[in-house]
């Protein structure tokens, strides 16, 4: 009897594992969507001539279309975005825990984010106290240069006005809202 239950056990959790399997590679986006969807970050006028880059699991960068304006679109943990190349220096500074460059930068993010934390840069999901904020389409603008606007440091922001993300941090920005989050 224990040993009918053992297996059954086992049968269920190999069930479970071939189905989760199936369920991630269904949820992977083909490189046609892929590109679509990260292009979504810009206005068209940006996307139309953007770079599209790739993130492997192993953090590489796949270029899936070369472009000739200088943005790069991509998506990083679900978040689209399209970046100037000061902005994917400060952003490349960011994963690496370096310095940021002192350039002005823009981000595109119309499609709006998943929600960051508002204080710790490298905080993957929401805590009781890491001060998460969702944010609808809105642009960035990276660098020091930023900090000059002027734009409110509060660890709880409200996203639909212009607010510092990361403040106090060296990668602080700012966060300028276009429009609703749908």
């Amino acid at each position: 009897m224990r040993r009918s239950i053992a297996v059954l056990v086992f049968a269920v959790s190999l069930i479970g594992a071939a189905s989760l399997a199936t369920a991630q590679k269904k949820a992977e986006l083909s490189d046609a969507q892929y590109i679509t969807k990260a292009l979504s970050a810009a206005p068209k006028a940006i996307a139309k001539d953007a770079t599209v880059v790739r993130a492997g699991k192993d953090g590489s960068m796949r270029t899936l279309r070369e472009g000739k304006n200088g943005f790069t679109c991509m998506m990083m943990v679900g978040d689209k975005m399209c970046n100037d190349t000061n902005s994917m220096e400060f952003i490349n500074a960011v994963m690496k825990h370096e310095t940021p460059p002192d350039k002005v930068g823009v981000s595109y993010m119309l499609a709006g984010d998943n929600g960051a934390s508002n204080t710790d840069p490298y905080a993957m999901e929401k805590t009781a106290d890491n001060h998460w904020v969702v944010t609808g389409p809105h642009v960035m603008v990276v660098g020091p240069a930023s900090k000059s606007l002027g734009y409110p440091e509060t660890p709880d922001p409200d996203p639909t006005k212009p607010y510092m993300m990361w403040a106090g941090t060296p990668y602080e920005h700012a966060m300028v809202p276009v429009a609703a989050a749908k």
